[in-house]
């Protein structure tokens, strides 16, 4: 018998500030601490009836409180297959731009989180491109540090770029 598999699509935003900073979320897997921690882009399943850029605004608010960003376009496509609090995922994800004032980190409140969310989630930073790609700690998107440059320059493509990653550890 086949296991069971979330098949979605779903709406990634990265977040910059007036100042070029990318806003991070710091998560673990509540099913698995053997992974550690990674710093992500908020983001989840698109719901019927939204578009994808919809989905990325209701997103960041509910795992930032953000609201009020301006939404740009779609930069970056994956499909992305990974097990979290024990579910398998397989999603192509649409990954937007979002521009938005530097908001105080002490005001930063999610907006409303699923359950695994709120256990996974254990805080956020503004983070300097600089002292990402110095930085070793896990990124998702696994590519984030290759691409991300060039957004923060303000080179956005015509066209979303794929940036899928290919994981030989992850089969299902």
């Amino acid at each position: 018998m086949a296991e069971w598999v979330l098949r979605r699509t779903a709406a990634r935003v990265v977040v910059l500030d007036q100042h070029g900073h990318t806003l991070l979320l710091r998560a673990s897997d509540p099913a698995d601490s053997s992974k550690g921690h990674w710093w992500e882009i908020p983001g989840g399943g698109i719901e019927r009836g939204e578009t994808s850029a919809e989905a990325a605004a209701r997103e960041l608010y509910e795992e930032t409180g953000i609201v009020g960003a301006e939404i740009g376009p779609c930069v970056w496509t994956q499909h992305a297959k990974f097990t979290f609090a024990g579910w398998k995922f397989d999603q192509q994800e649409f990954v937007h731009i979002a521009w938005t004032d530097r908001i105080d980190l002490d005001t930063i409140r999610p907006g409303g989180l699923e359950v695994f969310e709120a256990m996974a989630f254990r805080g956020h930073d503004w983070w300097h491109i600089d002292a990402l790609l110095s930085s070793t700690d896990a990124v998702l998107p696994r590519r984030l540090r290759e691409f991300l440059p060039d957004l923060v320059a303000g080179r956005l493509p015509d066209t979303p770029l794929d940036i899928t990653h290919i994981d030989p550890e992850i089969t299902f």
